[in-house]
């Protein structure tokens, strides 16, 4: 185990948390402030949801004695948490929060592309 290395994961949140911010400045400087609180939003519901990610994978580095089945029933796990964080956060922003859903999701789509950044960044 390489302590010193970032993980694939760890990369995709460093970019989805450049991109969010990224993603209200457009809102921002297209729609109004509104639209760019909406997609600042969406963009950090992206970055919880890898971080529910991040956190699984560094409680899987913690435990290397664990098995084959222990770290699917983990992966399994984690998909539900992230899916559940996804559903809760975006419901609070549109049911609680009276968020514009056209900038919040586009926020959320934006800082998905930190994958593919992410994926671009890892050239060997």
């Amino acid at each position: 185990m390489f302590f010193g290395t970032q993980s694939a994961i760890q990369r995709v949140a460093r970019a989805q948390a450049v991109l969010a911010p990224v993603a209200a400045v457009l809102g921002g400087v297209f729609v109004g402030r509104d639209a760019a609180l909406a997609a600042l939003f969406g963009g950090l519901v992206a970055l919880a949801v890898s971080g529910v990610l991040v956190w699984r994978e560094q409680q899987s580095m913690r435990h290397p004695e664990w098995d084959q089945h222990r770290l699917f029933r983990l992966f399994i796990r984690a998909g539900v948490e992230r899916m559940l964080v996804l559903v809760g956060l975006l419901g609070l922003g549109l049911a609680v929060l009276k968020l514009s859903p056209l900038p919040m999701l586009l926020g959320l789509l934006l800082a998905q592309f930190g994958w593919l950044a992410a994926a671009q960044g890892r050239k060997n």
